[in-house]
């Protein structure tokens, strides 16, 4: 068991057990936890991040970001075969704690926490440069500003709430990318509109081949592919709020390949032959400049929509994940526990607030350091979402060592080959953080996150200080039955 047992309830009363989803709705339904898994996998990365990866990478930009798509598959299925041995909210963190200990535990919480925080921050840095497409007189911070108060307000509603905001916003970026290919397909089938004359497959290889600027540079881009990635674990974080984990979860996780396939891949194939790599840059939507390349204004404008759609998504889907991730460290002792009380809408609202709070930063980056905001935050959240990943994989490696011995149940959704793809991608994200370290300008990442690990390891001794049984090593469990 946790070295915490008891969560506070909104109405004050304790509710023994050791899962801290105690309290919350069941208020996410099968279409919501699958609209929120598609929509953890089509954001901002993807659609703002891609324009810097193209140009860095040209054609082999797509072997990237299928290359990543395995391993996060392999992570995925990790998560999977975990969250169906015990599904709890605060999932990440409390495999750590309950396979590594109570340590690992706090540090992956706060860890996944501050991902979620600088994300928000990258999200509305990219949404206020989608509303500079149309509206240049306003300033960026505004325009981040605005965002972060209503989404904030959404979240504060329930769970049932954000779970549509997030089916519909999913829903607009489903419904476009789909629409973006087969306009794209159009045009190199039927040679319709100005970009008729020039797309072709070939454009693939014909302009100095798949790895133009060498396989080097390619991989360097890894760093930016992941952080494309990251959100797809949040169906983990539903677990406690999905009203048929055991069904819903497994199914979420299974269609991820298909996702990446249609999403990052498919749709990066067809941009990419209508329009020659080399007329993409920094700072710039591939999706945008593709359509305008294709000479349809009005198409433009709606796949401008379209991304502010995936960027307010996913900063939406980051206040939800840190108010919950906050409440799983209180009700652990590993965080003021302000910030275990539900609202009397059942959600998290003190944890909320505090990660909005914060989420501010990226206002003030925007009304600071506007051109070089999205960049900053985007490889500081990559490394915070690489160690949240390390985490479900190494959990897994030990989880599957005490099913083996006989001391853990098996769960309902094994993943395939046992651990060996957990370490697998184990080995790739560490080769990852190598790319980190050697590229200059990512490299703040690994300085921040130095200075991230300082603040946990006080934090960590303070928390001992004041209750020594936190850090006790825990011999003994109960075994929790999997139930909806």
């Amino acid at each position: 068991m946790t070295s915490v047992q008891v969560a506070q309830n909104n109405d004050g009363n304790e509710a023994a057990g050791n899962t801290p989803e105690e309290g919350y709705q069941r208020g996410l339904g099968s279409r919501q936890v699958q609209m929120i898994a598609i929509g953890g996998a089509i954001g901002v990365g993807l659609f703002m991040g891609a324009g810097a990866n193209i140009a860095k990478a040209g054609p082999s930009i797509i072997l990237m970001y299928a290359l990543a798509g395995v391993v996060i598959f392999f992570i995925m299925r990790a998560l999977g075969e975990l969250l169906l041995y015990r599904p709890v909210s605060g999932s990440f963190a409390e495999y750590a704690r309950e396979f590594l200990g109570p340590f690992f535990g706090y540090v992956t919480g706060w860890t996944y926490w501050l991902m979620w925080v600088v994300t928000g921050m990258a999200e509305l840095t990219a949404a206020a440069i989608y509303i500079h497409f149309w509206f240049p007189e306003i300033p960026q911070w505004v325009s981040a500003l605005v965002f972060l108060v209503v989404l904030f307000g959404v979240n504060l509603i329930s769970v049932k709430i954000f779970g549509e905001v997030e089916f519909w916003f999913s829903m607009v970026k489903v419904t476009a990318i789909i629409g973006m290919i087969v306009i794209g397909l159009g045009v190199l089938t039927l040679g319709f509109s100005e970009a008729g004359d020039t797309a072709a497959v070939s454009n693939l290889w014909s302009h100095h081949g798949i790895f133009p600027n060498g396989v080097g540079s390619s991989l360097m881009t890894l760093q930016g592919v992941m952080f494309a990635y990251l959100a797809v674990e949040l169906v983990g974080v539903t677990a406690g709020e999905s009203e048929n984990p055991e069904k819903t979860l497994p199914k979420a996780i299974n269609t991820l390949p298909w996702r990446i396939i249609i999403f990052y891949v498919g749709a990066l194939v067809v941009i990419l032959s209508v329009v020659k790599w080399t007329e993409f840059a920094a700072g710039v939507s591939p999706f945008v400049h593709a359509f305008e390349k294709i000479g349809i204004p009005l198409a433009a404008g709606i796949v401008n929509f379209v991304v502010l759609t995936a960027a307010l998504s996913s900063c939406n889907s980051g206040m939800y994940s840190t108010g919950r991730m906050l409440r799983d460290l209180a009700a652990n002792g590993e965080a003021p526990k302000v910030f275990g009380k539900l609202n009397s809408r059942k959600t998290p609202a003190f944890g909320i607030a505090l990660s909005v709070a914060l989420m501010g930063v990226g206002v003030v980056l925007n009304y600071v350091v506007p051109e070089k905001a999205f960049g900053y935050v985007v490889s500081v959240a990559t490394a915070a979402g690489i160690w949240t990943w390390m985490m479900i994989l190494v959990s897994h490696i030990l989880y599957r060592r005490a099913v083996q011995a006989g001391r853990l149940p098996a769960s309902s959704f094994p993943a395939p080959g046992g651990a060996a793809f957990s370490w697998v991608a184990l080995l790739f994200l560490v080769f990852v953080l190598g790319l980190v370290a050697y590229d200059s300008e990512a490299r703040v990442s690994l300085y921040v996150g130095a200075g991230w690990a300082v603040c946990l390891a006080i934090g960590w001794a303070v928390l001992k200080s004041r209750n020594p049984q936190l850090a006790a090593k825990v011999e003994e469990r109960e075994s929790v039955s999997v139930s909806g």
